[in-house]
């Protein structure tokens, strides 16, 4: 999208034809748009039109019917922050008490949206011209929100009296690769956190594959997970880290919310053992955050190899509504699986004993193995009716087949 296209788009006829537009569909998007330029729209106005009709069906993933009023470019909603996960960042700086906080990159603004969305007085900056424009249309319902066209670590933060800032440098190059190193994000990581010590409320959001080294000794790390999928870790300072430094997971699954957190006298070393009777797959957000063995801890369990984030015991943990009060419920951050077989990987043993159950549809799960699921699913011919979850893994340092069905 150029100034042009937006020009267009901002425009009473073409935000009209915006919100007229069908459903997106791929199949159509070429007879809408040759119908539509027969009937005199102009030609750069259908194009534009189509394209935020794709990306708004898109965007619908991270901000649900939020998506349908909002413009995107992109790059800004590859980057954006999902609508549940912004909130968090907004209930951060609400309970640390800030009342006016500086968005020093807001790409598209989905995360002012979501601290304007809590009553925050919101200075959203935005170094791209066209970025910070399509910022200034997504905040328009929010009067106390101000878009500024500018390098946001320019900012007089203490004369523009903001108390808190938040900071989501870009992490892929111009060809969408992404950049794990902290020093290639833009602007690099090391910039951004010398802004704590002009504002001590600062979060800085990051990708999930930082390394722990990488994190600041004053910083709570969260490592954050939606429905299983981990979408970002974020490092927050001074009154938004209220339980101080440290390591954190957030487990986001629905409606529902998990954290575990590393204790203050260190992560405990986890035993190695065989397979027991149940097996846990901690969530992604637990094993980015290092965590895996706070839930050997809590099942009283233990790892199936030293270097494989998978856990066994002998004993199914409680679900929530049967934990002691203030107990963490460990299959709120992990999924738990009932242990029915263990055998060492061949493939003419697996596929009898798939044959023997009757299973036609298969779950391969793997950890520490080179098998291809896919190559492994043509080469087991399955046939039957049955269904059944296979784990390919590592045990003490040998390659095992563990035979599992969902808890």
């Amino acid at each position: 999208m150029d100034e042009r296209s937006l020009s267009l788009l901002l425009s009473p006829d073409g935000w009209a034809l915006l919100g007229a537009l069908p459903p997106y569909d791929e199949r159509l998007a070429m007879v809408l748009s040759e119908r539509l330029q027969k009937e005199g729209v102009d030609p750069v106005l259908v194009a534009a039109a189509l394209t935020q009709s794709r990306l708004r069906a898109k965007g619908r993933e991270k901000f649900g019917d939020f998506a349908d009023g909002m413009l995107f470019t992109p790059a800004g909603l590859e980057q954006a922050t999902r609508l549940t996960v912004g909130a968090r960042h907004a209930q951060r700086f609400m309970a640390a008490g800030c009342t006016r906080v500086a968005d020093l990159t807001c790409g598209i603004g989905g995360d002012a949206m979501a601290l304007s969305a809590l009553g925050l007085a919101v200075l959203a900056a935005e170094v791209d011209e066209l970025t910070a424009a399509v910022a200034t249309v997504n905040l328009r319902h929010f009067p106390e929100a101000e878009v500024r066209h500018v390098d946001g670590l320019g900012l007089d933060l203490v004369g523009d009296g903001v108390d808190g800032a938040f900071a989501d440098p870009a992490r892929r190059t111009a060809g969408g690769r992404r950049r794990h190193d902290p020093a290639a994000y833009t602007p690099p990581l090391d910039d951004v956190l010398a802004v704590r010590h002009r504002v001590p409320a600062l979060g800085v959001k990051v990708g999930p594959a930082i390394p722990h080294t990488a994190v600041p000794d004053d910083a709570e790390a969260q490592w954050v997970s939606v429905d299983g999928d981990v979408v970002e870790a974020g490092l927050w300072f001074g009154p938004l880290a209220p339980d101080g430094p440290g390591r954190t997971a957030l487990v986001l699954r629905g409606e529902s919310a998990a954290q575990l957190r590393a204790p203050a006298d260190g992560v405990p070393t986890a035993d190695v053992g065989p397979p027991g009777g149940y097996l846990y797959e901690p969530d992604g957000a637990v094993i980015r955050s290092g965590l895996v063995s706070l839930v050997a801890e809590r099942v009283h369990g233990r790892l199936l190899d030293p270097t494989i984030a998978y856990v066994t015991s002998d004993h199914l943990a409680p679900r929530a509504d049967e934990s002691e009060p203030g107990l963490l419920d460990v299959r709120a951050v992990s999924t738990a699986y009932r242990v029915l077989d263990v055998m060492p990987f061949g493939l003419k043993r697996l596929r009898t004993a798939l044959r023997e159950r009757g299973v036609g549809r298969l779950t391969i799960k793997k950890r520490g193995t080179a098998v291809v699921p896919e190559q492994l699913r043509k080469q087991l011919d399955l046939r039957g009716d049955a269904e059944a979850t296979v784990v390919l893994t590592r045990v003490g340092g040998a390659q095992q087949v563990l035979l599992v069905e969902p808890v």
